[in-house]
């Protein structure tokens, strides 16, 4: 959920000695589970940080990816119009839960922390923080991402639904897609 971090930051998180840490990071690395990077920033040695890789992300829950993307690709050969179907009543139905539960609220960051909570339910690790724009709402994981690695049409859903839960006074842009390589999707949102 914070990305790169170094062996001191990982201690501090996991309220360990900074050895007992490096002993840790030693073994995932030999398991192929994270990678190190070194950095230099400014003077002095660089700085060595730790992020997950494919390997190592492939441990947090993907809602059956296999099953998913046969079930896809099965919908697919019957027709790009069945698959847009498919997509549609995924996203009519993720609107109408979502309303359900943040249509009664009135404040946006009240709105944005019920999106929160409905998000990490699903599994998306989701977080939200406030910067000069607004808010940053993070997803750190995506347990549908191997259905929207061959299907953007749910990722386009996704940011339809946000839109609609959260009102017309805001503007919602993705800035970080997983799809896109990136080790998390990102939305900026900011008041009209």
């Amino acid at each position: 959920m914070r990305g790169s971090l170094t062996a001191l930051e990982i201690a501090h998180e996991l309220k360990i000695t900074k050895e007992g840490v490096r002993q840790q990071l030693v073994k995932l690395v030999e398991e192929e589970l994270i990678h190190p990077l070194e950095e230099s920033k400014g003077v002095g040695r660089p700085q060595k940080t730790f992020s997950l890789t494919a390997n190592g992300n492939a441990k947090f829950p993907d809602t059956h990816a296999e099953l998913t993307l046969k079930l896809i690709n099965i919908i697919s050969s019957m027709g790009k119009n069945t698959l847009d179907d498919v997509i549609n009543v995924y996203e009519k139905v993720g609107k109408k839960k979502y309303h359900e539960e943040i249509d009664t609220i009135d404040n946006l960051e009240q709105k944005i922390e019920k999106l929160v909570e409905i998000r990490t339910r699903e599994g998306y690790m989701a977080e939200y923080s406030k910067n000069d724009d607004g808010y940053l709402l993070v997803e750190n994981h995506c347990p549908i991402c191997a259905a929207a690695t061959i299907c953007q049409g749910f990722c386009s859903s996704e940011l339809n639904t946000f839109r609609s839960v959260l009102g017309n006074e805001v503007n919602i842009n993705r800035i970080s897609h997983i799809i896109a390589g990136e080790r998390r999707c990102a939305y900026q949102i900011t008041a009209n």
